[in-house]
């Protein structure tokens, strides 16, 4: 295996990863917004589901292509909608989940940041 696939295959598994990082706590974290109505439950119960389902996506994306074929200019065009995709989701975390004092929060646009990172990286060549 090359440099470049693993490379990848990092920024792919820290994608999903995160996001079953997000799926687990998913109860609790709803239930930390105490007395809310059953509408507004339901929209953040889906809206943190939605997003880590998302981040699996993608890294269940990125490692297939890879390992279907990394020099595919459709895996290539693969990496660059990915990483697009993940630095938009960091820069939307940075202004909003880094101003959280619980730990996770303020970690996760690094995390999607060096995931983009990896997969660009591994995609250049």
């Amino acid at each position: 295996m090359t440099m470049s696939k693993i490379i990848i295959y990092i920024g792919a598994a820290l994608s999903a990863i995160w996001g079953i990082a997000h799926l687990i706590p998913t109860k609790n974290v709803v239930a930390g917004f105490g007395g809310i109505s059953d509408d507004n439950r339901n929209i953040i119960t889906m809206e943190w589901i939605v997003e880590g389902v998302a981040l699996i996506f993608i890294g269940a994306l990125v490692a297939l292509v890879t390992y279907a074929d990394m020099s595919n200019p459709i895996s290539k065009l693969v990496y660059g909608v990915s990483a697009c995709a993940l630095l938009s989701l960091a820069i939307v975390a940075f202004f909003t989940g880094y101003k959280v004092k619980f730990l996770p929060f303020k970690m996760c646009p690094f995390v999607l940041a060096l995931s983009a990172a990896f997969i660009t990286v591994g995609g250049m060549t």
